[in-house]
């Protein structure tokens, strides 16, 4: 969502100018209806489906959004100074009817800010950062996610074979893909760069017999991820670590990461691609899950803030497929072998964690997480439910390999797209 600069129009006092700019522009709307309920009456904007009603409680709203974007929008839902009948609806209808300014962003930032990333450069974020950011999110409270999430306690998008599958077999399905993809055997040893809460490692040694090495910088995760392990009777295959990627050391077959590389800032991309091949055998492959934004959005966005990354995923960068390739080129020996797109299936997901935190409120607010903090959780993933659906962001499958990879002849099964 587009943001304009912090104190562009000075203070609160200018809510009344900031409600009728932000009305001029949602009079442009294409796309969707948007009507808005206010103290002032009831004001209809754009034309056309899909149709939503925001509600608004304090006309503040109009100045944050104004001011901030999606940070301030986000963060006055969590307030509660104002409703919808559905946000994800919202998301949509306000994208579509931005696409003229962000394009405008967009080219500012390629002309703009790709001449300063020299600047930037000088001072990356440091492992401690890093790792006080990964615990930010993921060391919330490991039964919150047990609540959101399924059996599998897989955080990234799954994989359905049709709308009505359960989201369990969709990950598992989504893991089996990745596993199949790498041709993973008990010949081969892994490292896995984001354990997560252990899905994948125990998925892969379970059901292909592989070893393999998983580390993760949540204090969270390990635990819970090293628990899992002994109880599934995998601990002669699984090996997990509570240390930075960069800490890693040895040589392995394979390797794979899944969603993790969002946590790398854009300036640490060689970095992290050039460990990645510096664990891996000439003959290795290395299998990525990665949420990707547009390439033409890339450079505004990884320099931006919007409210994920306010108040969501701190120090998050979403790469673009043009960026990951342009690393991968400079630092290393890998050639991409393979990519898929499986975005369409992300939204999906996010609905059905969205439908779990909802339903099981009273289970939430026991945990000693308020009605804020839900508030919160279900504007993020209902606005990147909706950023998916407009395809503003996507979710891909990228295998990559190094040189003296012999690739298998591989049909791909048409009938799980």
């Amino acid at each position: 969502m587009a943001e304009l600069p912090v104190g562009w129009l000075g203070t609160r006092a200018g809510t009344p100018l900031a409600t009728r700019f932000l009305q001029f522009m949602a009079s442009h709307l294409r796309g969707g209806t948007l009507v808005v309920l206010d103290d002032s009456g009831t004001h209809r904007f754009g034309d056309g489906g899909p149709e939503v009603t925001m509600v608004v409680h304090d006309p503040v709203v109009y100045w944050d959004t104004l001011r901030q974007g999606s940070v301030g929008l986000g963060r006055d839902y969590a307030d509660g100074l104002w409703d919808c009948d559905e946000l994800t609806t919202l998301t949509r209808v306000l994208s579509r009817g931005l696409r003229p300014v962000t394009a405008v962003q967009d080219r500012v930032g390629q002309a703009v800010d790709a001449s300063t990333d020299w600047l930037r450069r000088l001072r990356p974020p440091s492992k401690h950062v890093d790792r006080n950011n990964i615990q930010a999110h993921y060391d919330v409270s490991n039964e919150f996610f047990e609540l959101m999430l399924d059996e599998t306690m897989m955080y990234s998008s799954a994989v359905f074979a049709d709308p009505a599958e359960d989201l369990a077999s969709a990950q598992r399905a989504k893991l089996d893909r990745l596993c199949i993809k790498l041709g993973l055997g008990p010949e081969d040893h892994v490292v896995e760069i984001g354990t997560g809460w252990g899905g994948f490692a125990c998925h892969a040694a379970a059901n292909y017999g592989c070893r393999v090495t998983t580390t993760t910088i949540s204090d969270a995760q390990y635990r819970c991820a090293s628990k899992r392990v002994v109880e599934e009777g995998l601990a002669d295959l699984v090996s997990v670590r509570n240390s930075d990627y960069r800490d890693l050391g040895g040589t392995y077959d394979k390797l794979v990461s899944i969603e993790m590389v969002e946590a790398v800032d854009w300036r640490r991309h060689d970095t992290f691609f050039a460990t990645c091949a510096g664990l891996l055998h000439d003959r290795g492959l290395m299998a990525m899950q990665a949420i990707t934004v547009e390439d033409r959005s890339f450079e505004r966005a990884k320099n931006g803030t919007d409210f994920v990354r306010e108040y969501i995923f701190p120090g998050g960068c979403l790469p673009s497929i043009e960026a990951i390739t342009r690393s991968l080129r400079r630092t290393t020996s890998l050639t991409v072998v393979d990519v898929e797109d499986i975005g369409r299936h992300y939204a999906e997901t996010l609905r059905r964690w969205d439908a779990n935190v909802v339903t099981r409120a009273d289970e939430v607010t026991a945990l000693g997480l308020d009605t804020r903090f839900q508030r919160l959780w279900h504007f993020y993933l209902c606005y990147c439910e909706g950023a998916f659906l407009e395809r503003h962001i996507s979710d891909i499958q990228m295998v990559m390999a190094m040189p003296d990879w012999e690739a298998p002849m591989v049909v791909r099964d048409a009938s799980a797209d």
